[in-house]
């Protein structure tokens, strides 16, 4: 096989440091396993993020995220590593991941988790008329 999963997040100098912009990424084909089951759980992840100095690279966040196709984890468990792991590696201003999980048992879960850097101030939002 010519790539293979890797837990390896490489990310690249921020090209406007200076700003509060957002970057937006949703990945539709993530797949982990059922820790109870062994079934494959489905789930479109949402990245949403206010850079700094870094910025994921997404050659790297596709294998990050095929990474988890055969582990075994609950979907709040889930969820928080891939926070705790993006954000430790880019050290966002902002970061927010929504794990939107494919019906298992009649039940649609969706985990949110976000990291908040301490000293960013975000500004007001603006109201268009």
């Amino acid at each position: 096989m010519p790539s293979q999963p890797s837990r390896d997040l490489e990310t690249f100098p921020n090209p406007q440091p200076a700003r509060d912009y957002t970057i937006r990424m949703r990945i539709p084909e993530f797949t982990c396993v059922c820790p109870k089951t062994g079934q494959p759980d489905f789930a479109t992840i949402h990245i949403d993020y206010v850079p700094n100095e870094r910025c994921v690279e997404l050659k790297a966040l596709k294998m990050y995220m095929w990474s988890f196709r055969d582990e075994g984890a609950f979907h709040e468990a889930i969820t928080n590593q891939i926070l705790a792991d993006l954000a430790g590696v880019t050290k966002p201003r902002f970061m927010r991941i929504t794990a939107e999980f494919y019906v298992r048992g009649g039940i649609y879960t969706t985990v949110v988790a976000e990291h908040r850097d301490p000293d960013w101030n975000p500004a007001p939002p603006v109201v268009l008329p």
